[in-house]
């Protein structure tokens, strides 16, 4: 993890958070005045890792002002969190003249676990920004030779230029926020951030301070000023997700911050002003939903100015193999396993299975056969049981949608050329060859409808009839190692989301990659 820039002139403020941190596991890198940060700063351009995760200034110190070093940062890194020490008499003019930029401030002297707490929520705000500029550089464009999809493509080369609001329409998975990051991404604003939010995954009560922010105290709870997303998308694009399911009164606050360009944080009384381009998606029929009583129809006029409907997979099959084939490659990529190939036989299965989840679900299913198909080529035998059983056929009906039907979009990326790995290669990556062995020794030694614990049941008695006295160990380091091995590769190797997704600590999934060799991973 990149190092926490601590910049103050007094010594026993350096030495106090250095230790506190490094007790928490978060390196940090020390200097005495801004001087010294921006030369550090423009020799960290050409490497990005020599950078800070986060920074934390004093207000007052020798050679300029930590205000100062918020702007000139903020200019050229607006993505950087950085805290602001001041004393509690500098406090008034401290609030009004970084609460803009600034992540959030520290008053002096301050209780040392309450900043140490405040550091760790930048450092995560810190990791979601790179975790939105990884998306955005390793999403390049997108795929499908359909006639729908080549649709798609025209309209956001028209509006490629523009800062029109788009509502954009489609079936869940049917890629609707990629579809979003390339509106960003070839606008204008694409130098600012891509924000993202999913209201329909925020309880009610938090969404309005998720939006707008809140001031300190404007609640229980919030002892500290926050900002929304309208603030951390300035300047750039706010992807609002599923605003079909907003709440009604929540709405009402859209509507305005649409309209004037203004809003109010939660218990604020300054109007802050939002220069944000807004981008929405839903599955649902928004005006179905207005002749409910429960969407606004003001604001479905002013967010339904260009409305981009998404086809679905089954709409655009021609789209199956080469989406199949991408993320074949993405999901070996992933894993650091050989890329599988897939047979005629395979792709024909398929193309011809209704895909009622969109290409999030032909990505899901590549991701399964790239740890469970047992050779090197899929033959349409290895396809999961959803697609041999023919299930989803039924399902196929649109789900409501804005007008038309709507639904899938292509896969990022462009296809890798890549397409014939060698059977059989010798020195088959750890992940591969234990699925395959489990896979295998399931096949062979379990019953009709045996699962893995057949196979692990296999293993272990091979091992125990080799006369091996550390069984336990050898299986508990695969097991954890394929565990660990497919979480990052869902997580597209961000190791805290992973250890989140397994339910374990940071500190845990760090030592257990040392201890493992799963560095590489």
């Amino acid at each position: 993890m990149k190092p926490i820039w601590i910049v103050d002139d007094d010594q026993s403020i350096r030495f106090v958070l250095e230790k506190a941190l490094l007790r928490e596991d978060l390196p940090t890198r020390s200097f005495t005045n801004t001087r010294e940060v921006l030369a550090a700063l423009e020799a960290a351009n050409d490497d990005e890792m020599l950078g800070p995760q986060v920074l934390v200034s004093d207000i007052r110190m020798p050679g300029g002002s930590g205000l100062d070093l918020l702007d000139k940062i903020k200019a050229k890194h607006p993505g950087l969190p950085v805290i602001i020490m001041t004393a509690f008499s500098d406090l008034d003019s401290a609030v009004s003249a970084f609460q803009g930029g600034a992540f959030e401030y520290l008053p002096k002297p301050f209780d040392l676990p309450r900043a140490v707490e405040l550091i760790r929520r930048a450092v995560d705000e810190s990791q979601r920004e790179e975790v939105s500029e990884e998306r955005m550089q390793a999403a390049p464009e997108m795929l499908g030779q359909a006639p729908a999809m080549q649709d798609v493509f025209r309209a956001i080369g028209r509006l490629s230029q523009s800062n029109v609001t788009v509502l954009i329409t489609g079936e869940s998975g049917s890629g609707k926020e990629l579809v979003a990051r390339a509106l960003h991404k070839h606008s204008p604003r694409a130098n600012g951030p891509f924000v993202a939010i999913n209201t329909a995954a925020i309880p009610k009560d938090l969404l309005e301070s998720e939006l707008f922010g809140h001031e300190r105290g404007a609640f229980t709870g919030a002892q500290t000023m926050r900002r929304g997303r309208f603030e951390q998308a300035e300047g750039g694009t706010l992807f609002l997700d599923e605003i079909g399911d907003m709440p009604f009164d929540l709405q009402t606050r859209l509507l305005r911050v649409l309209s004037d360009g203004h809003f109010y944080r939660v218990g604020g009384h300054n109007a802050v002003k939002a220069n944000v381009r807004v981008i929405a998606a839903t599955h649902q029929d928004l005006e179905q939903r207005v002749k409910q009583g429960v969407f606004r129809e003001d604001l479905f006029h002013r967010l339904n100015v260009i409305r981009l409907r998404l086809p679905a997979l089954r709409e655009r099959k021609e789209d199956v193999p080469s989406l199949a084939r991408h993320f074949l490659q993405q999901s070996a990529k992933q894993l650091g396993v050989e890329p599988k190939r897939i047979s005629e036989s395979a792709l024909a299965r398929l193309s011809a299975f209704s895909f009622p989840g969109n290409v999030r679900q032909l990505e899901n299913i590549c991701h399964w056969l790239t740890v469970m198909a047992p050779a090197q080529l899929i033959e349409a035998k290895d396809l999961p049981p959803e697609v041999l059983d023919g299930e989803g056929a039924a399902a196929a009906a649109p789900a409501p949608a804005a007008s038309a039907a709507p639904a899938a979009m292509a896969a990022p990326g462009t296809l890798p050329a890549t397409e014939h790995a060698p059977e059989g290669a010798a020195g088959v990556p750890f992940a591969q060859a234990v699925a395959r062995s489990a896979v295998e020794g399931a096949v062979a030694a379990a019953p009709p409808g045996g699962g893995w614990e057949q196979g692990l049941q296999a293993e272990a008695q091979a091992l125990l009839m080799a006369g091996r006295t550390d069984v336990w160990d050898v299986l508990t380091q695969r097991v954890e190692s394929q565990l660990i091995r497919t979480a990052l590769g869902f997580t597209r190797g961000r190791r805290i989301e992973a250890a989140q997704k397994l339910g374990i600590g940071r500190n845990t999934i760090t030592r257990k990659i040392s201890e493992l060799g799963l560095d590489d991973a």
